[in-house]
């Protein structure tokens, strides 16, 4: 029979998930796949502060989003230590279709509102993608990655820059939870979520970090901002509501 010290060690791979960084839009309108939507200031902020948080890690890849947001919020991470950004469209903001470029105050008001917030694996965005599609794209590539980078390397960490209702179905999933009860993970702008993946189950390892770990920042909202209803397409996150400078 072999010992435990003699068997070879489980296969384990460490995904961080990073929502791509502000921009002028981040909180009041649904974005979504909408192009030349750029960081701002703020979220330029944010990019960098991460990339000094994760300076010294040992990546073995860098993936975005196509979108420009995600693609500029991780090529400040990649240009800590030189690596190079590969673009996997399966990480790409969800399709709201007929709902992109609208005012989420607006879209409030809609039917499919009170859908895609209490039954959201039901949800499909007029003339474009059901969020239960999104989630099995998106948890599909993850996987592959996984697969791929666990044949090459022992023990690989790798990032992924995507969007805030795409890391919440992969978190959902690492979780086991069913997808109508993603609306209760919150991601914010430029936050730090990690899943570590072993043969047996997902740990999430971290969830919604976005530097402030060690203080009060954020933890408590502004009760005019905040309500019972998730934010479609991840919201601008505490610091942006309360009018806090991003760090």
């Amino acid at each position: 029979m072999q010992s435990q010290a003699d068997r070879p060690p489980e296969p384990v791979v460490t995904l961080l998930l990073v929502r791509h960084g502000l921009t002028e839009q981040t909180g009041s309108v649904l974005a979504g796949r909408a192009p030349g939507l750029h960081l701002d200031v703020r979220g330029t902020a944010q990019a960098k502060d991460l990339a000094r948080r994760l300076s010294g890690l040992d990546l073995s890849a860098v993936v975005s989003s196509p979108l420009e947001r995600c693609r500029e919020t991780t090529a400040a991470l990649a240009a800590a230590d030189g690596r190079e950004v590969v673009v996997d469209d399966r990480f790409v903001e969800c399709d709201y279709g007929e709902w992109t470029g609208r005012r989420l105050a607006d879209l409030a008001g809609e039917p499919l509102w009170r859908v895609v917030q209490t039954h959201p694996a039901a949800a499909r965005f007029p003339s474009g993608e059901g969020m239960a599609e999104m989630s099995y794209r998106a948890v599909a590539a993850v996987r592959d990655w996984n697969a791929r980078l666990a044949r090459v390397r022992s023990a690989p960490a790798y990032l992924v820059c995507s969007h805030g209702d795409v890391i919440k179905a992969i978190v959902a999933d690492a979780l086991g939870l069913h997808l109508d009860q993603f609306q209760r993970v919150q991601v914010d702008p430029c936050s730090l979520t990690v899943i570590r993946y072993t043969s047996t189950r997902p740990f999430l390892v971290r969830l919604n970090d976005v530097g402030e770990s060690n203080t009060a920042a954020g933890l408590v909202p502004d009760p005019a901002a905040v309500g019972g209803d998730a934010a479609v397409g991840g919201g601008a996150g505490a610091g942006a509501q309360t009018g806090e400078s991003p760090r």
